[in-house]
C-alpha cells in the first residue's frame, strides 16, 4: 500500500522564512526597502564613479544626476518595483542602449569594485546580498563589448 502523500509531486515553490521563522512575503524590491534602498546604492555606486577618471570618461553629462535617476529606475523596475522606467524610456534593452560606448574588461571591473563597495553599504542579509550581486555582476560581464583599451 503507497502512502497518498508519495502521489503528489513535490512543489515547485521555495518558501523562504525570516530570521524570526515569519514566511517571506513581497518581491525583492520590497524585501529590501524599496526605493529607498537602491537609491542608497545608486547614489553610492556614482559617488565612486565620481572619483574613477576612467568611469566618469563613460558618462556624457557633467552632472550624473540624470544617470542616477536612469540606474535606480531600472534597478528597482527589475526587482519588483514600478514600472515608471519602462513607462519613460521604453523597454530597458540593457545592452543596446549600453552599445554606443565602448566598454572594456578593465572598465567592468571598475565598474564592479564601485558597484560591490555600494552593495556592502547596505548590509544586507546574506540571501539578498548574493542575489543581487549575482545579477549585478552578471550584467557588468555582458556589458563588455570590447576588448580594446
Amino acid at each position: 500500500m503507497s502512502d497518498d502523500r508519495s502521489v503528489v509531486p513535490p512543489s515547485p515553490v521555495t518558501l523562504r522564512m525570516s530570521p524570526g521563522g515569519e514566511a517571506m512575503q513581497g518581491n525583492f524590491w520590497e524585501q529590501v526597502g524599496g526605493r529607498p534602498t537602491f537609491e542608497r546604492l545608486v547614489r553610492e555606486f556614482y559617488r565612486g564613479v565620481a572619483s574613477d577618471p576612467v568611469l566618469l570618461a563613460l558618462y556624457p553629462e557633467q552632472d550624473l544626476e540624470p544617470a542616477i535617476q536612469r540606474l535606480t529606475g531600472f534597478l528597482e523596475q527589475y526587482w519588483g518595483g514600478p514600472t515608471t522606467y519602462s513607462q519613460e524610456r521604453g523597454h530597458p534593452r540593457l545592452r543596446m542602449r549600453h552599445m554606443p560606448f565602448k566598454v572594456n574588461p578593465d572598465q567592468r571591473d571598475r565598474w564592479l569594485k564601485h558597484m560591490r563597495a555600494a552593495v556592502d553599504s547596505l548590509d544586507l542579509p546574506p540571501l539578498q546580498d548574493a542575489t543581487l550581486w549575482a545579477y549585478l555582476e552578471r550584467a557588468a560581464h555582458a556589458m563588455v563589448n570590447t576588448f580594446d583599451d
